[in-house]
């Protein structure tokens, strides 16, 4: 009775190309060094809104269902992004055994 969780269930086609975006300016935000690693997730979501928010416009919805899906879409595609960076960095991990 294992639960499965597949995030292209609730992430639509038009809104998965975040997702490398997202990951790309999260590692060049990482690189500069300007900013503390602990809001990289906050300003990835946030960039994330506006970014499906202009998706969401872009194919015609009305402004309330552009803001409510855009956000939506941008608050998980930047989820997924930052737990791609995680599992990235958890795979390129060596064991300690």
């Amino acid at each position: 009775m294992g639960a499965n969780f597949d995030i292209t269930e609730y992430i639509r086609d038009g809104y998965v190309i975040l997702i490398p975006v997202l990951y790309i300016i999260g590692r060049f935000i990482k690189q500069s060094e300007r900013i503390n690693n602990k809001y990289i997730p906050l300003i990835l979501m946030g960039v994330g809104i506006v970014f499906g928010i202009c998706i969401s416009l872009g194919c015609k919805e009305t402004l309330l269902s552009a803001i409510i899906n855009g956000t939506v879409q941008g608050i998980l595609t930047a989820g997924a992004a930052v737990l791609s960076d995680q599992v990235i960095k958890q795979m390129s991990k060596k064991d300690d055994q």
